[in-house]
């Protein structure tokens, strides 16, 4: 009997880790973190090329998906544009990563680790709000 090879329909997530991450977002990529406005404002990755786009919301029923991320993102990419996707911890961000390919992006990679292991490794924040 021949194998059976399944076809996952799922399109094949790139990670990236915050090393080659930063390389990236200082010469060719947007980083395009995915947390909350709250989380972004708390502290992101220092960058010229950052967009926020929430791809979850806090809501007194606990997390729910942003409807508007792919529409929002749209806006303001072609399916062409270099993206790192990015979130607290990595795991936001895998999601946000497979929809992006899903939709048709062509160069999107997740930044395994997140915000937190970027911080890790003292690379620069800039922090919009102080408490």
């Amino acid at each position: 009997m021949g194998s059976i090879e399944i076809q996952s329909s799922e399109p094949e997530v790139v990670t990236v880790d915050v090393l080659a991450a930063r390389s990236l977002i200082q010469t060719t990529h947007v980083y395009l973190d995915v947390r909350t406005v709250e989380e972004f404002q708390k502290g992101h990755v220092d960058s010229e090329k950052i967009v926020n786009i929430a791809y979850m919301f806090n809501t007194p029923e606990g997390r729910v998906k942003n409807p508007d991320f792919l529409k929002e993102v749209l806006s303001l990419f072609k399916k062409e544009d270099h993206l790192i996707v990015g979130c607290q911890s990595g795991v936001r961000s895998v999601y946000a990563t497979v929809d992006l390919l899903a939709e048709g992006f062509k160069d999107v990679s997740n930044m395994g680790g997140g915000y937190l292991d970027w911080v890790k490794k003292g690379f620069p924040v800039k922090i919009l709000v102080t408490k």
